[in-house]
């Protein structure tokens, strides 16, 4: 009961709207027990997790520029001279020679490699010898212990930053019977070379993660009783080790003819031999973690336990009581002066002790004390160019600060007060700045000069600025938010909870206030928060989907200025882009490929059947567009046009004819990560007309290129068209090729109904119906952020019901497949954050939709949310949208008119158009009459 009624009063004390109880926060009634569990802060440039534990606290955070490599030219020279060669093959449906030609010469450039013949040689040798890890007989007795299979590398079990050879051992019994059958060892994945040996003995050998290791092993081999199997894995570059199978049900191990399985899962031994490996280049560079600030506490079992992310005041909160005395933390991000801060109290006097380390994974590092209260940590990136500094201070009241070696000990405070800056040496995506640190001090010495509580406050106004300007709320008074957040995600796999989905929303909103602000990256695969020194995809920006779906509901949200980093990270690939087009295509204007990273690159990487994907630039400046929309910024858009008109003379000397069809296509290209490297896939189509109707609409406003325009729409005209397929479906590529079994989690012959909107009810609906026929046949399994997208797509759609059971399957708690982890972020999995902003655009489509014919009221709202309210929703034509509605019936709305449009509204089967001024607000009843 003490539980309960603090819960109530500390939900009270941040969230005044009682009706809003269950969606101004995240909360746990534990600590973190893995990342996924840990609640996130941050100010555009800093991100951290923070873990609440009682006795050992962790904040793991993040700087946005720590990369690996750095600034590069990743432009192959002279590949364009491959290109008709290539798209000959393409046409002669020699796919594969097209792929492997374009491996070969149309790649970009990997960053500086050694060779590694030499060191490889080395590491051989201990395969010779009479005696070595392999054999039967070899003690291994000291040997530590390490989980296989670890699909997501040995880097998850404490092997971060390693790379080099490492032996595994493991023993397992056979009965005289089991020697009877025939056996083959089944390992699924290595990462990334192996040599795998049985009772000594080599039974196989193979290199590359994406190789099956399915090894027969011989008659006669294996004993009865004791039998070891040993494998020297060698990996050079990214996750190592035994992966084994991505459904972790699914055990590596001994397979008979018989189908018996012995399982090799479990604790196995192993050695690292060598992990001075040679460097390897990569395609492109991966976003780094930083360091843990790790706080000891002479704390155990706590009582009333609550950790808090709140989303009104952007802050999280621990609170425990621990022998009488109540502890509470509090942890925040502030943007204006670009730090965290944390603050330990406690209701008595000097019960505040502790003692203070700084932490990190890379393996050069250095750690110094500044002055009396600070210390510094400095950390080299491995192989690369890129270092950076944090500062921690420690400000007290009362008590006594010392020094224990490296860290640093509070005793018997009332009060801490603790400051974290950090900085590294990037400067631009072409330039470093070696002399970083000094000046990073000298602003970091100036910050905790000033007032703790001044910063706060500060903190405080800057995030509700943001934060206050919308508020959504769903099914009246609910009392959910009583349960914590893990438990309340499984309660919802089976009980309808509309509190729970306005929190998500409001969740995105928190997460892109605290990843994307004014001045700092964009947010990329993982935003801010990234724990690994190998995060999968190297949580760069994947340009396919996944950093474009990071800010589709940031206009609608009323966030509209987060999209700053996008937009100038834009005008990088601009200049970037232009490089790569002239020598892959010998093109004008800008492309971009389908990823980036820090330093810009903007050539093909990975691999040619999904990597050489021309058409993420002009994706990207359909944001740009949308931005217009969204405020009729006239100024933004002249700002922008230059960029609008290369990415058009780019697709204007790319496009091809079609020999067979006379239509103009892209090529070579993909449909993202499907079906391989191809002529013609429909969304490429999709997205430039796209392109060439904003450039035709941008050129008419801005009366610019008048000439160009004309030609552009009559090439428009010749593109591909929309086909409908033998099975009724929307064509994925030129042909009609789709497998309707198949079940890829890119959707992305749909882009024309989501995000674009050349496939919509009103103009064309017999595509409509294909576009349907194409999601019933796709499915509705997928990864995180396919989820999310198939979100939108039920509510372009009008389906209602269809669209939140997608957005069930998003909050469903993650396991094999997408969906959310304890702490709301999205599951891939592992973690990506382009789901919850994807999820949060969906919902929003269910609310309003103002891509066609003005503004259309509640168009897809389902049964489990037909009470409900928002206020501060944004439609294009820079419309500001406060509504209520009950009973799936809209009660009222009011819209204020942010640049004196014409407003065109449409509720069911009713529809107003009135002139509006800039700046009034205009009150409609539910039959969208005017009120006076």
């Amino acid at each position: 009961m003490r539980l309960y009624l603090y819960l109530i009063v500390s939900v009270l004390s941040i969230c005044p709207l009682g009706s809003a109880l269950a969606q101004a926060r995240v909360w746990f009634d534990r600590p973190a027990q893995q990342w996924q569990e840990a609640l996130p802060i941050g100010n555009g440039r800093l991100g951290a997790m923070v873990y609440g534990g009682v006795g050992n606290e962790e904040l793991q955070f993040n700087e946005e520029t720590l990369w690996t490599d750095g600034p590069r030219n990743y432009n192959k020279k002279g590949a364009s001279t491959y290109l008709q060669k290539i798209r000959e093959l393409l046409d002669q449906g020699r796919q594969k020679e097209a792929e492997s030609l374009a491996m070969q010469e149309f790649m970009g450039v990997k960053s500086e490699s050694e060779d590694p013949t030499a060191w490889l040689d080395k590491i051989g040798r201990i395969r010779k010898q009479k005696h070595g890890p392999f054999e039967f007989s070899f003690d291994d007795s000291k040997w530590p212990l390490i989980t296989v299979p670890h699909y997501e590398g040995w880097e998850t079990e404490g092997l971060e930053g390693l790379d080099g050879a490492v032996w595994f051992r493991y023993d397992f019994n056979l009965s005289k019977n089991d020697l009877a059958e025939h056996w083959s060892l089944d390992l699924n994945k290595i990462r990334t070379n192996d040599y795998t040996y049985i009772n000594g003995e080599l039974v196989g050998q193979s290199t590359g993660d994406e190789t099956r290791r399915h090894y027969q092993i011989p008659m006669g081999l294996l004993r009865t009783g004791r039998n070891s199997i040993a494998i020297q894995v060698i990996n050079l570059e990214g996750k190592g080790g035994v992966a084994g199978y991505k459904d972790t049900k699914q055990s590596i191990g001994l397979k008979s003819s018989t189908g018996k399985l012995i399982s090799l899962n479990g604790e196995w031994k192993y050695h690292i031999q060598d992990q001075s490996s040679p460097k390897i280049g990569s395609y492109q560079a991966s976003y780094q973690p930083f360091g843990s600030l790790r706080l000891q506490f002479d704390h155990d079992v706590a009582e009333n336990y609550s950790r808090i992310l709140d989303l009104d005041k952007g802050e999280v909160r621990v609170n425990y009581a621990f022998k009488g005395v109540q502890y509470t933390r509090t942890y925040f991000a502030s943007q204006p002066n670009n730090f965290i801060g944390v603050r330990l109290q406690a209701d008595q006097k000097k019960k505040v002790s502790f003692r203070l380390a700084l932490k990190t994974k890379h393996q050069r590092n250095e750690l110094n004390h500044i002055a009396d209260s600070s210390i510094c940590l400095e950390a080299w990136v491995k192989n690369g160019s890129m270092r950076g500094t944090v500062f921690v201070k420690l400000k007290l009241k009362g008590g006594q600060l010392s020094y224990d070696g490296d860290e640093l000990l509070v005793n018997q405070a009332d009060e801490a007060q603790l400051y974290l800056s950090a900085a590294t040496n990037f400067k631009s995506y072409q330039q470093l700045d070696e002399k970083y640190a000094a000046v990073a001090l000298e602003k970091f010495k100036k910050l905790t000069k000033l007032n703790f509580d001044q910063l706060y406050q500060i903190h405080q106004k800057d995030y509700q600025r943001l934060y206050h300007r919308f508020v959504v709320e769903f099914g009246g008074v609910n009392q959910l938010d009583t349960i914590p957040i893990d438990r309340r995600l499984q309660r919802a796999v089976e009980h309808a909870d509309p509190g729970l989905v306005a929190l998500y929303v409001q969740f995105a909103r928190y997460l892109q206030i605290a990843a994307s602000r004014e001045g700092s990256q964009p947010m990329n695969l993982q935003g801010i928060w990234n724990p690994f020194l190998e995060p999968s995809w190297g949580s760069k920006y994947t340009t396919n989907i996944n950093l474009e779906m990071n800010y589709w509901p940031t206009e609608a949200l009323n966030l509209s200025e987060l999209q700053q980093p996008l937009f100038q990270m834009i005008r990088d690939l601009h200049v970037a882009g232009a490089e790569t087009a002239k020598e892959y295509y010998a093109a004008r204007g800008w492309v971009l490929h389908h990823n980036t990273d820090l330093w810009r690159g903007t050539a093909p990487i990975n691999n040619s059947n999904h990597g050489i994907w021309p058409t993420g630039g002009a994706w990207l400046v359909r944001h740009l567009w949308e931005h217009y929309l969204y405020t009729q910024d006239l100024h933004f858009l002249k700002e922008y046009y230059p960029i609008i008109k290369d990415a058009t003379l780019f697709f204007k000397d790319f496009l091809v004819k079609d020999k067979v069809t006379g239509w103009l296509v892209s090529s070579p290209s993909n449909s993202p990560e499907n079906g391989g490297l191809v002529k013609g896939p429909t969304m490429d189509h999709q997205i430039i007309r796209s392109l060439f109707d904003i450039f035709d609409q941008s050129s008419k406003l801005l009366v610019k290129d008048v000439q160009l325009r004309d030609s552009i729409m009559e090439m428009r005209d010749q593109i591909a068209p929309n086909q409908i397929g033998q099975h009724g479906q929307l064509q994925e590529w030129l042909m009609d090729l789709d497998d309707p079994e198949n079940k890829h989690r890119h959707v992305s012959h749909l882009w024309g109904l989501f995000p674009g909107d050349e496939i919509n009810t009103t103009h064309t609906p017999q595509l409509v119906e294909a576009a349907k026929r194409s999601l019933i046949l796709r499915g509705d399994e997928g990864t995180g952020w396919s989820l999310a997208w198939k979100i939108n797509f039920w509510a372009r759609l009008k389906d209602a019901q269809h669209a939140y059971h997608m957005v069930k399957m998003l909050l469903r708690p993650a396991g094999q497949g997408g969906g959310s982890y304890p702490n709301l972020f999205d599951a891939h999995p592992p973690f990506q954050i382009d789901g919850n902003f994807g999820g949060a655009s969906g919902i929003t489509e269910m609310l309003l939709q103002s891509h066609i014919n003005g503004i259309e009221l509640l168009p897809a709202l389902p049964e489990e949310m037909s009470t409900g309210k928002v206020r501060g929703l944004i439609a294009r034509g820079a419309f500001q949208v406060n509504m209520e509605w009950k009973d799936n019936q809209l009660l009222e709305v009011t819209v204020e008119s942010l640049a004196g449009e014409e407003l065109h509204l449409r509720y069911a089967s009713r529809e107003v158009k009135i002139k509006t001024k800039k700046g009034r607000s205009y009150a409609f009843d539910q039959e969208l009459k005017l009120k006076k």
